[in-house]
């Protein structure tokens, strides 16, 4: 049957960009083109929501440096010690039309560069140079000349410097985002062969090899080993995060930049100790426990809608790894969540949606897998942004304010507030993936399958690093037993009750692998073949932060955590949504009450899609809270243009300039007080008359702020 999605959520349509409704704003409108522009990428996360965040800030500078308040983020400012000169001009004529120049102009330079080695280039060129046409401006125009007044050429000049930027901001673009330093440390499995032999070191991550692999846009490679994506991008200049969350580690012989570390625990597999193996061979065999719910046959059904699924408070988050234990429900499946009776909204009822839980899980399954043409979690964030503007009872009421915004402020600054706290989630994120290097269920599952049984030590196949023995889901083949093989050559060998797997699919179009017991050596995350896990490590998870993050910045953003009308829907038709295999069964509709609890859905449908154990998830989670709450109190003050102002020169108050890194400096007589900023007004140090001011570890420059003798002088400091 030919497989087709009908969506309520109008961006996850595979529509043209340029069919977006005339209505919309020309900032919608090029946000549109750049998530086609991510769906014909090569698909890499990080380097998603790096595109995300630079075009979307090079459209909000396009439009505050027409503002009297607002303060530009690259333009004429110091970012990570890379500064980009703007000397400010007599702006003249229409405002409105300028700004939409210089937006469409900043953005299709951004998209123009960033995109030139995608897969489908000239696909995303025809889509921008479509659209500038239709807008009637020149894409020939390529004048950085801004003092000309040329709105066009203010875009341009934008532009150029954010490119200019982003090659030096640690991001390796020039390398094609590869990885510097980083080699995985066992070789690589081959996800169609039986068992996992060859793995050395069973906490760390371990590559896949594929005769074909395609990756979740679609791109086909042979014969290939993918590379850990970004594994050292803790190095990127990242947007509102600090010093303060960034700690400098070394694995291996590598300097790595590692944020929000500490957060969450690693559950690791200790030779010949049980004890500390336990939460290691906990969840991992969890992941194998869920995958047994992937099949509508087994007549268990859930009601999905708000009633019944959501509705978890923050501070519910275990901060344990025992804490695990009583979040999840291991064997039947979802969490502790309550649901919401009422629509806060409308003062009804939710209407219960009862399906199969084995249509739902694989539904969530897929969905938030966002393939196989993905725009990525990122841009599926973006996405999802876009369908709640387009609601009719939304208003664009920034921040929950009173005063309704225009279109183009509301958008420019919220493209700019999610985008750059989705790109701090992906550095926050993944500098802990190349960090901590840590192994996905598929390596793990196999792995301890042919250890043997970690339960009873008497028994045969003993192993502390061994899979559990829980029936009906975890067991030993017996004499007898159909895996049991000729001559009983299996028996004593782990046997797990889960999705059969796409050796069980011969059409993906029309049949299913259902749920059955499978050899635990031969067990598969419920995926393609073709791509089976993504290409890097899985502590932690990135779905799990990207989306806690986007729930927290879109409830920031528009006042309230609710979607409007208390609920945002997603529906996926009977036997035509699926891909990995057919279904679902029934007509399935996600339906969420409030941001968070589409973010929480989307960190469950990877433990069920066996990417993730649940120890990837939660950390990931509270990660992604510190990151939106940081972003959006960082960007709130560009939008009041509260950047911190400059004159005085310190040396005038005997204060060494430059100064080198680690240096202690020493307040002059009379400074009551100094306090050291980064350059975007995050403070950094602090000393007290007759003490010392310590200089951070990373060159670059500074605020220094004094206080003598009632004044306050500021100027910038030097560290080299």
């Amino acid at each position: 049957m030919r497989k087709s999605v009908t969506v309520v959520l109008m961006m996850w349509t595979m529509l043209d960009a340029l069919q977006v409704a005339a209505q919309h704003s020309v900032v919608r409108r090029w946000n549109e083109v750049l998530i086609q522009a991510i769906r014909n990428d090569l698909a890499r996360p990080t380097v998603a929501a790096r595109n995300l965040f630079h075009t979307s800030a090079a459209m909000y500078d396009a439009w505050a440096v027409y503002d009297a308040t607002a303060t530009p983020y690259f333009l004429g400012q110091e970012v990570g010690g890379f500064a980009i000169p703007y000397e400010p001009i007599q702006m003249q004529g229409s405002i409105k039309a300028a700004r939409e120049k210089a937006i469409s102009h900043a953005a299709y330079r951004m998209i123009e560069s960033r995109f030139q080695f995608s897969p489908r280039y000239s696909k995303t060129m025809a889509l921008a140079d479509s659209l500038m046409q239709v807008l009637g401006y020149n894409a020939q125009n390529t004048s950085i000349d801004y003092a000309s007044l040329d709105p066009a050429a203010m875009g341009n000049y934008i532009a150029y410097q954010i490119l200019r930027f982003g090659l030096q901001d640690g991001s390796n673009e020039t390398g094609f985002y590869d990885s510097k330093f980083y080699k995985p440390v066992n070789p690589p499995l081959s996800p169609k062969n039986i068992g996992n032999r060859d793995f050395p070191f069973p906490n760390r991550w371990q590559p896949l090899g594929f005769d074909k692999f395609v990756d979740q846009s679609g791109n086909v490679t042979f014969n290939s080993v993918p590379k850990f994506q970004a594994p050292e991008w803790g190095n990127v200049i990242p947007f509102a995060m600090g010093p303060a969350e960034r700690t400098p580690k070394t694995r291996d012989g590598i300097d790595f930049l590692v944020y929000h570390d500490g957060i969450g625990e690693l559950p690791l597999l200790v030779p010949g100790d049980a004890q500390k193996s336990a939460e290691y061979i906990w969840n991992h065999s969890f992941v194998a426990i869920w995958s047994s719910h992937l099949s509508p046959d087994d007549q268990v059904m859930w009601d999905i809608s708000p009633a019944g699924f959501g509705n978890i408070d923050f501070t519910s988050f275990p901060t344990t790894l025992s804490g695990l234990h009583d979040f999840y429900h291991l064997t039947e499946g979802g969490d502790i969540g309550t649901g919401r009776r009422v629509n806060p909204v409308t003062g009804k009822p939710y209407t219960p949606q009862i399906v199969p839980r084995g249509d739902f899980t694989r539904v969530i399954a897929e969905f938030w897998a966002d393939g196989p043409t993905s725009e990525t979690p990122p841009g599926h964030w973006f996405t999802l942004l876009n369908y709640v503007m387009d609601q009719p009872l939304f208003e664009r009421k920034l921040f929950g304010t009173e005063a309704q915004l225009d279109s183009i402020e509301y958008e420019v600054k919220a493209y700019f507030t999610l985008g750059g706290a989705l790109h701090d989630a992906a550095i926050s994120a993944w500098s802990l993936k190349g960090y901590y290097d840590y192994v996905r269920p598929i390596s793990a599952i196999r792995y301890m399958a042919r250890k043997g049984q970690s339960t009873n030590p008497s028994g045969v196949r003993y192993s502390t690093e061994g899979l559990p023995v829980i029936p009906g889901y975890i067991e030993q083949i017996a004499s007898g037993d159909p895996l049991a093989g000729e001559l009983d050559v299996f028996v004593g060998t782990m046997k797990i009750r889960a999705w059969r797997g796409p050796d069980a699919i011969p059409d993906p179009a029309s049949t299913v692998a259902g749920v059955g017991w499978i050899r635990g050596e031969e067990w598969w995350p419920y995926q393609r073949p073709t791509f089976v896990t993504p290409p890097f490590a899985g502590f932690v998870s990135g779905h799990s932060t990207y989306s806690r993050t986007a729930a927290e910045v879109l409830t920031q953003l528009t006042g309230s955590p609710y979607f409007p009308g208390g609920l945002g829907e997603f529906k996926a038709k009977k036997n035509q949504y699926l891909v990995f295999e057919d279904g679902p069964s029934v007509d399935v509709t996600l339906q969420w009450a409030t941001y968070y609890d589409a973010s929480n859905q989307s960190s469950l449908s990877r433990i069920w899609g066996g990417i993730h154990p649940p120890s990837d998830d939660i950390p990931g989670r509270r990660i992604g809270d510190q990151v939106a709450r940081t972003a959006v109190k960082f960007a709130k003050r560009y939008f009041e243009g509260i950047i911190t102002g400059l004159d005085n020169d310190p040396n005038d108050m005997g204060v060494a300039n430059p100064v080198t890194t680690f240096q202690q400096v020493k307040l002059p007589v009379g400074v009551s007080r100094a306090r050291l900023f980064d350059m975007q007004g995050r403070p950094l140090a602090e000393a007290s008359a007759d003490q010392f001011l310590d200089m951070p570890a990373w060159p670059g420059m500074y605020l220094l702020r004094l206080e003598h003798d009632g004044h306050v002088y500021c100027q910038k400091i030097i560290v080299r």
